[in-house]
């Protein structure tokens, strides 16, 4: 086990954290507790999404274990969070805004399946970098909007800065949402392009192989003597 696919391990192994976190009754949330420490080991195991790729690369250590639980663990984290948000802060997260977001990590997932198997790759787009930066702001405000609808930050310093959670929270999942969308649209059409051209080369190979294939002659029918 080298130590990027032990890094991705770990951001498996906290989200039946971060749903205990949520789901439990052991934090208190007089002072925001459970929302502070939920948030950060969200935030935590968002981070480990690009540090187990970056060492993977650099130290040369890509494997097809680590190929396999990469994906899967970003679309772990992601279905349980927004899965727990529905139950945990409703007024933000409604059931279809979840429906949506792990659809379209399900609709992504297949056509990067059926892509390797044909040969080829989908890479990922900045819509779809840009979805991923969305996703991790709209999941840690909405986990605090469940507290606060407000913050004051530095109080003494000309009545401080009011900074609106609530309304981070919905703009963030409704835009996350709506750039989902998109981020999928994007997917399928370049899954579309890349498809049409690897079965027309395979077409391609199909006849030129036929056309270099020798004809065999037919066997002579043996004289008779007469």
């Amino acid at each position: 086990m080298n130590l990027p696919n032990s890094i991705t391990l770990i951001r498996i192994c906290s989200i039946p954290l971060l749903i205990w976190i949520l789901s439990s009754n052991h934090f208190s949330s007089q002072h925001g507790a459970k929302e502070l420490l939920a948030s950060a080991i969200f935030i935590a195991a968002s981070m480990t999404d690009g540090i187990d790729g970056y060492l993977a690369r650099k130290r040369g250590q890509i494997t097809t274990m680590g190929m396999l639980l990469d994906p899967l663990a970003d679309k772990l984290l992601v279905s349980a969070a927004y899965i727990v948000l529905v139950a945990y802060n409703p007024r933000i997260v409604p059931p279809w805004i979840a429906v949506v977001v792990i659809g379209r990590e399900f609709l992504v997932s297949g056509l990067r399946s059926i892509a390797a198997t044909e040969g080829f790759t989908i890479e990922a787009s900045e819509i779809g970098k840009l979805k991923t930066v969305i996703q991790i702001v709209s999941v840690v405000a909405a986990i605090l909007a469940h507290r606060w609808d407000y913050w004051l930050w530095f109080p003494s310093f000309h009545s401080g800065f009011v900074i609106a959670v609530h309304l981070i929270a919905v703009t963030a999942i409704y835009w996350m949402t709506i750039v989902s969308i998109i981020s999928a649209v994007d997917y399928f059409v370049g899954f579309w392009k890349k498809i049409d051209h690897a079965s027309e080369r395979a077409r391609r190979r199909v006849v030129l192989s036929r056309k270099a294939k020798p004809s065999q002659p037919s066997p002579e029918r043996p004289s008779h003597i007469s």
